[in-house]
């Protein structure tokens, strides 16, 4: 079981190019947008001065700043994994039907329940370890340039990054969040895989009919916004930040969102691990996700591709 679901997913990485390709794109235009800026900020007048006071700041100081820089820096990878996880669920099963190649893997000795399980975990779990090692290597290659900078206007590239750097508070905050994310939105995946399995042509718009139309219709003839609060709600507010709203988290001001300059608080510091696991949304969600993953697996196991 467990051998045949890593041939599986190495066979999605493999097929799906996607999966390693956006993320590189996007690392290719977040490095070079930072040293377009770091070319900008070279321009300031008595940067080296600026520079060389930034050593006198305390290491914790230094420390938050650098942990704002790469949560910064990992923004733009989060929101195109959403968007990529997005593609590849509703491509993953459509597309093996539209080029007949079903029909070779179904001649393989692998079951309609452990190919469909295979696609479920590349978007629950591979996308985002994927997405992650790339943030990594971003990571460095942004810092190094810092570095280069740095040393040219007469810092100490370790004192000011290298040694402050909280790389792995940062990389297994980013981790967690990754792997958060498609979890929690995982009755959308599973939506998406189910309409993946048995519309014939364009499933986005297929997939995308019931979430647009459903609550409008509900707040017309009932009044009610349950299916507002099903699909819009959930996918705004989840419980690994308390609650709050996303947007609100990220451009929020003042006293709370400086508890990271405080620089005594992890990125897990804000962070509820514990109230997101134990939330009673998130393992109905899963539930729900379940549900719609055996409806694929039912359609493409009975459906006729012949």
């Amino acid at each position: 079981m467990i051998a045949t679901q890593l041939a599986l997913l190495k066979r999605e990485i493999w097929e799906h190019r996607a999966i390693s390709v956006v993320p590189i794109v996007v690392a290719i235009l977040t490095a070079l947008t930072s040293m377009v800026g770091q070319v900008t900020i070279s321009e300031i007048p008595h940067l080296d001065a600026g520079i060389i006071g930034l050593t006198n700041l305390p290491d914790n100081a230094r420390a938050a700043s650098l942990s704002l820089i790469m949560t910064g820096l990992s923004t733009s990878f989060i929101f195109a994994m959403w968007i990529l996880t997005i593609f590849y669920a509703l491509d993953s099963l459509y597309a093996e039907r539209k080029d007949r190649s079903i029909l070779f893997w179904r001649s393989m000795p692998v079951t309609d329940f452990d190919t469909v399980l295979s696609k479920l975990l590349t978007a629950l779990f591979v996308i985002p370890i994927v997405t992650l090692l790339i943030i990594m290597a971003t990571h460095i290659i942004v810092l190094l340039s810092f570095s280069i900078q740095i040393g040219f206007r007469g810092g100490s590239p370790w004192t000011l990054i290298w040694s402050a750097a909280p790389f792995f508070d940062t990389w297994a905050a980013t981790l967690v969040l990754l792997v958060a994310l498609p979890l929690w939105l995982s009755p959308f995946i599973g939506w998406f895989l189910f309409v993946s399995a048995f519309t014939n042509r364009s499933p986005l718009l297929v997939a995308a009919m019931p979430i647009v139309l459903l609550p409008i219709l509900e707040k017309l003839f009932i009044g009610s916004s349950l299916f507002v609060d099903a699909f819009f709600v959930r996918s705004m507010k989840w419980p690994l930040f308390g609650g709050l709203d996303n947007m609100e988290l990220l451009m929020r001001e003042g006293e709370d969102f400086a508890k990271l300059a405080d620089a005594e608080l992890s990125l897990f510091g804000l962070m509820d691990l514990g109230g997101f696991l134990s939330s009673p949304q998130l393992w109905l969600g899963l539930v729900v996700c379940g549900l719609f993953t055996a409806a694929a697996i039912y359609v493409r196991r009975y459906r006729d591709d012949s």
